[in-house]
């Protein structure tokens, strides 16, 4: 088949047949199709669309492209969660342990920061010692001991989104939701799970910043992904204040185990953690009913078996045996802190999210280019939420940054980001809207 009239048929809103389709990804695989011949292929996606036949299609192909895992020989259900991304999103830090003190076994594969969104990579990067990037046998090692590890995609899992993806991100092709649900999919259905839960993110720090295209995402992934033989459902979660009350990689790593531990939850993302983790037991089969899901995940965290198995995944991954008992010895600290001050008393009425997460890559704990090396440090600490009440001269937030002038534009930034009133607002739903899977 030739690549140029299976892109012919798509710029004319034709039908792709799922051989069609399998060719063009083969030849995406191999580098027998173009550059070029790709983005036109992608551009002809991202005007015409694919119906959800073409989309399953094109997420069997890109998952075909390269190696599968089997996970058939673990003791209990294989299950994983996939966030769309936005700022103190440290859930998967939280719940992955969560979900395997409840039985689970939990081989989550992650990314690294994409634009303002912060990466699970990058925060567990900031841990001396842990290992992002494992062979395939330690990361089945490591599943099976601690059961849960987070790593990174391998080159050998979905290489077909690699190259989709990178050509995708230079021709304003991004924002495709046929293209984004093969994307995030391809990788889960090689990743060989059982089932799988979507955190899709909406409001100003997410991607997808209006309720329509928040569940347009959703829905295409949970009809697609079912379609494909994975159970899947989905929770809009959202994403107008930053989740945690952190922003950055060391400081949500701690924020995380002190979540773990109980030193500190902050409420929205206790929400969203506890309503992730009882989707994921109920879709794994661990749990009978959403209310059963609740009482087993906050059982596992308020017995503190959660944060026994995050100690035991940082370990067996290289990191420090003793790290949720000592992370503060363990972790990098900025040379510089200070407080970004309220302009003036009143109420926190809402914030500019995706320009807190922006701050963060001016402060360094992001990429602006995809070589950029990410400063694990810095970052922001004691993010007020909204409906907070602060005085004229009260931290907003604190402020880690490498020095004082990085410091001082970052405080500026924050003060920016916060709108102050005299009512104080009602408060938000952190989970808006379940899409259920199919069947």
């Amino acid at each position: 088949m030739l690549p140029q009239e299976i892109i012919r048929k798509k710029r004319d809103a034709k039908p792709l047949s799922r051989d069609e389709i399998s060719a063009f990804i083969a030849g995406l695989t191999s580098g027998a199709v173009s550059e070029g011949q790709v983005a036109a292929f992608a551009m002809a996606i991202f005007f015409n669309g694919m119906s959800r036949d073409e989309a399953v299609a094109l997420t069997l192909a890109m998952r075909d492209s390269g190696e599968t895992l089997d996970w058939s020989d673990m003791p209990g259900p294989v299950t994983d969660k996939h966030s769309t991304g936005g700022i103190g999103d440290n859930v998967s830090l939280m719940l992955a342990p969560i979900a395997a003190a409840c039985g689970a076994y939990v081989p989550m594969i992650s990314g690294r920061g994409l634009g303002h969104s912060g990466g699970t990579l990058d925060k567990l990067d900031s841990i001396p010692g842990y290992r992002t990037q494992p062979d395939v046998a330690l990361f089945r090692k490591v599943v099976r001991s601690a059961g849960c590890a987070i790593i990174g995609q391998t080159a050998a899992l979905a290489p077909a989104d690699k190259r989709l993806y990178a050509i995708r991100d230079v021709t304003a092709t991004v924002e495709s939701v046929a293209l984004i649900t093969a994307s995030i999919l391809s990788k889960k259905l090689a990743a060989g799970l059982q089932s799988l839960v979507l955190d899709v993110k909406v409001g100003n720090g997410a991607f997808m910043q209006k309720s329509r295209d928040a569940a347009a995402l959703a829905t295409s992934l949970v009809e697609v992904a079912n379609g494909a033989g994975l159970k899947t459902s989905a929770l809009i979660t959202g994403m107008s204040e930053p989740l945690a009350s952190a922003a950055g990689n060391a400081v949500e790593v701690e924020n995380a185990v002190d979540f773990l531990t109980g030193r500190r939850r902050d409420r929205r993302l206790e929400e969203v953690t506890l309503a992730l983790a009882a989707e994921m037991l109920v879709s794994a089969g661990i749990a009978s009913s959403n209310s059963e899901g609740l009482a087993l995940a906050d059982d596992a965290l308020q017995s503190g078996r959660a944060a026994e198995r995050f100690a035991r995944m940082v370990f067996d991954l290289g990191g420090p045996a003793d790290f949720v008992a000592n992370h503060e010895a363990h972790l990098p600290r900025a040379a510089v802190e200070i407080a970004a001050r309220a302009p003036r008393s009143g109420f926190v009425t809402g914030t500019a999210t995706r320009d807190i997460g922006l701050a963060v890559v001016s402060l360094g704990g992001g990429r602006s280019r995809p070589d950029d090396t990410v400063d694990p440090a810095v970052g922001f600490t004691r993010l007020l939420p909204v409906g907070s009440e602060v005085r004229e001269g009260e931290a907003l937030a604190l402020v880690h940054a490498r020095n004082d002038g990085d410091a001082a534009r970052a405080a500026a930034s924050v003060v920016a980001a916060y709108t102050v009133g005299d009512t104080k607002p009602t408060a938000s739903k952190a989970v808006i809207r379940r899409i259920a899977p199919l069947g």
